[in-house]
C-alpha cells in the first residue's frame, strides 16, 4: 500500500512535534489572547492558525495522488475546524480554505460545519468573509444532487439549508438590505428553485460580460425545498417596501422573480401581480402614476424591468393601457427610464401590444437619437424584425432622420451613416443636396450602437437599401468594415443574407484583399462566416487568392486557422478532393437547413 502523506499540522516544526493534547491547549491559549478591545471582544485567529490555514488552502489546490491520502486530508482538516468554524469563517484566509475544502468534502461533512454555524447563521451570513463560506455551502446541495449522491447523504446538509432559510424569513428586513446577508438570500433562493449560475466571484466580470445574464443549471431538489421556497418568498414580500428603496434588497427581489419565473411560474406570476399591485398604491403626485416615478429611479427601475421582462401578455397590456400610454417617449428621453421602455418593447414583439408601441415611439425617434438614447432605438428595430410588420416605417423614418431620405439618390449613403449615426450633413460635410461626398473619412467612425442597429435591420423582409449602400463602398472601405470590431459584424450579418447572386458581387468587390482578411482577427471571423454560406464556385475564387499567399497565411496566428479551415493544402494538391470535402460540407448545411425549418 502506498505511503500516505501526513496531514498537516498547526504551527512549526517544534509545535508539531509536541503532544497532541498540549498543542491543542496552545492553540486555545493563543486564540483566547488575541481577543482585541476594538472589536468588541470578537474571536480572531492567531497568526500561526491563519499560516496553518493558508498551506491547507495551497494543499487543496493540488492534486493528491490517491483518493485515500485526500481523505486523511480532509478529516484531519475538519476536525481542526471543529469548535471554531465561525471564527475561521469570518477570517479571510479561512473563508478561502474552507470554499476550497467544501469543493471536496462530502455533503454529510459540509453539513457538520453548518450545524456549527448554525447558531451564529446571522453573523457569519452577514460577514464579509463568512458569508462566502455559507453561499459555497449551500452549492454544495447542487453539486451533490448532480453526483446523485446517496440520500441520506443529502439530508444532513438539506436540514442546514431549510434552518438557514428559516433565520433569514426571522430577519428578512436585515437581510435583504445588508450588502453581504442579502447575496446569501439570492444563492438560496437558487439553491431552494432548483437552479444554479456560476459562483460569485470578488474580481470584475470581463466588460463583454457584464450585461450578459448568467447561465442557470437545473437540479433535482428535495419536496422540502418546494415548500420552503413559498415561505421563504412569502416572508420577503413582507417588506416589498424595501425593493424600492434599496440597492441591495431591489436585486433579491430580481433574483427571486428570475428563479420562480423558471422553476414556479404560477408562483412568479402571483409575485409580480403583488409587487405591480403595490407600486400603484404608493403615494405619488396628484395626477401622477406612482409607476411613472419609479420608472425613473435607479434602484426601484431595475425591480420594474425585471417585472416587465418576466410579465405575461395580460399584465403587459394593462401596463401599458393604465400607466404608460402616451408616456413612452417622455420616459424613453429619461436617462433611466429608457432601460424599462426597451424591456417593454421587447416584451411585446410577439403581442398585438407593440404596432401601439411602436405608433408612440416611433414619433420621436429623432429625439431619442438626438438624446443619444440608441438602446430604443436598436430594440425597436429588433423587435420590428421579430414581430415582422411596421418594417418599412422604421426604416424611412430613420432615412428621415439621419437626412438621407430626400432626394433619394442619398439613400445608398445610409449605411455609413447608421453605422457612425452621424447626418449626412455632418458625416459629408456638405449643406447641399447632393455636397461632395468625401470617400475616404467613411467607416473611421464606426460605433457600437451603430452597428447593432444595422444588424436589427439586417433582418427585415425589404432590406435593397442597405445592400445598395453596401455595394457603393469602395474595396478599400469594404476591408476596413471588415477589419472592425463593429463593422465584421455588420459586413458578416448582409453577406450571410443576402442572395447569392448579391453576395457573388460583394465577394467581387473584394478580390485581392481576402488575404488581408484572414491575417486580421476580426476579418478571419468574417471570413469564415462568409465561406460557411458561399457556395462552391465563391469558396473556390477565395481559395484561389488565398493559396497565392500560402507562406503568409500558414505563418500568421489567425490566418493559419482559415488555411485549416479552408482545407487549403487539399486545394493545391488534391483539387478533386476538395471540391468533394466543400460540396459535402455544402449538402450537410442544406440537409440540416431543412431539418430545423
Amino acid at each position: 500500500m502506498p505511503e500516505v502523506e501526513k496531514p498537516l499540522k498547526r504551527g512549526d516544526k517544534k509545535r508539531a512535534q509536541e503532544a497532541d493534547h498540549a498543542g491543542e491547549r496552545k492553540r486555545k491559549k493563543l486564540q483566547d489572547e488575541s481577543k482585541t478591545e476594538g472589536d468588541g471582544g470578537k474571536k480572531r485567529l492567531d497568526s500561526a492558525t491563519v499560516g496553518y490555514y493558508r498551506r491547507v488552502g495551497e494543499k487543496l489546490q493540488e492534486d493528491f495522488e490517491h483518493a485515500e491520502d485526500r481523505d486523511v486530508f480532509l478529516k484531519n482538516v475538519l476536525s481542526e475546524v471543529k469548535g471554531e468554524a465561525s471564527v475561521v469563517a469570518m477570517n479571510s484566509t479561512g473563508s478561502i480554505t474552507l470554499q476550497r475544502l467544501f469543493e471536496q468534502s462530502s455533503p454529510d461533512q459540509v453539513a457538520e460545519v453548518m450545524a456549527e454555524l448554525a447558531g451564529e447563521f446571522k453573523g457569519v451570513c452577514c460577514d464579509r468573509c463568512g458569508g462566502h463560506v455559507v453561499e459555497s455551502a449551500l452549492r454544495k446541495v447542487a453539486s451533490s444532487a448532480a453526483k446523485e449522491e446517496e440520500e441520506e447523504s443529502e439530508d444532513a446538509l438539506v436540514v442546514q439549508v431549510l434552518s438557514l432559510s428559516q433565520v433569514v424569513r426571522d430577519n428578512s428586513a436585515e437581510f435583504l438590505q445588508h450588502v453581504y446577508g442579502s447575496h446569501v438570500v439570492r444563492t438560496l433562493l437558487h439553491v431552494l428553485a432548483g437552479c444554479l449560475g456560476p459562483p460569485r466571484i470578488p474580481s470584475r466580470p470581463a466588460a463583454k460580460d457584464r450585461h450578459v445574464s448568467p447561465q442557470l443549471v437545473d437540479f433535482e431538489i428535495p419536496t422540502s425545498f418546494w415548500y420552503e421556497l413559498k415561505s421563504l418568498t412569502e416572508a420577503l414580500m413582507v417588506n416589498v417596501k424595501l425593493s424600492i428603496t434599496n440597492l441591495q434588497s431591489s436585486a433579491v427581489f430580481q433574483t427571486m422573480l428570475t428563479v420562480c419565473h423558471r422553476k414556479r411560474p404560477k408562483l412568479c406570476k402571483r409575485l409580480i401581480k403583488d409587487i405591480m399591485e403595490y407600486l400603484k398604491s404608493c403615494p405619488a403626485a396628484p395626477g401622477v402614476s406612482p409607476l411613472l416615478v419609479f420608472l425613473k429611479d435607479q434602484t426601484s427601475s431595475r425591480l420594474v424591468d425585471t417585472v416587465i421582462q418576466l410579465s405575461s401578455k395580460s399584465p403587459l397590456q394593462d401596463l401599458y393601457k393604465n400607466e404608460l400610454k402616451g408616456q413612452l417617449v417622455e420616459l424613453a428621453l429619461h436617462p433611466i427610464a429608457n432601460f424599462p421602455v426597451q424591456r417593454l418593447t421587447a416584451a411585446s414583439a410577439k403581442l398585438k401590444l407593440f404596432p401601439k408601441l411602436f405608433d408612440e415611439l416611433v414619433q420621436g425617434v429623432e429625439a431619442i437619437l438626438a438624446a443619444g438614447h440608441m438602446g430604443v432605438i436598436v430594440q425597436l428595430a429588433e423587435s420590428c424584425a421579430e414581430a415582422e410588420e411596421r418594417q418599412a416605417e422604421l426604416m424611412q423614418c430613420l432615412l428621415t432622420a439621419f437626412h438621407c431620405a430626400e432626394p433619394g439618390s442619398r439613400h445608398v449613403h445610409c449605411l455609413p451613416l447608421f453605422m457612425s449615426l452621424l447626418t449626412y450633413d455632418v458625416y459629408y460635410h456638405s449643406d447641399t443636396a447632393e455636397g461632395g461626398v468625401q470617400t475616404e473619412v467613411p467607416l473611421s467612425s464606426i460605433c457600437y450602437h451603430g452597428s447593432l442597429l444595422v444588424q436589427a435591420l439586417a433582418k427585415f423582409q425589404e432590406r435593397s437599401i442597405l445592400f445598395d449602400s453596401l455595394r457603393t463602398l469602395t474595396p478599400a472601405d469594404l476591408l476596413t468594415l471588415a477589419s472592425n470590431s463593429f463593422g465584421g459584424h455588420v459586413l458578416q450579418a448582409l453577406i450571410t443574407t443576402c442572395s447569392d447572386k448579391a453576395r457573388g458581387k460583394i465577394l467581387k468587390r473584394l478580390e485581392g484583399h481576402f488575404g488581408q482578411m484572414a491575417c486580421s482577427k476580426v476579418g478571419s471571423r468574417v471570413l469564415e462566416a462568409i465561406w460557411s454560406s458561399a457556395s462552391v464556385s465563391h469558396r473556390q475564387k477565395i481559395a484561389e487568392e488565398l493559396v497565392s499567399n500560402e507562406h503568409q497565411l500558414r505563418s500568421d496566428q489567425f490566418a493559419r486557422h482559415v488555411w485549416a479551415k479552408f482545407a487549403l493544402s487539399h486545394f493545391g494538391n488534391r483539387m478533386k478532393n476538395w471540391m468533394e470535402i466543400q460540396t459535402g460540407q455544402l449538402n450537410k448545411r442544406a440537409l440540416f437547413s431543412d431539418i430545423l425549418d
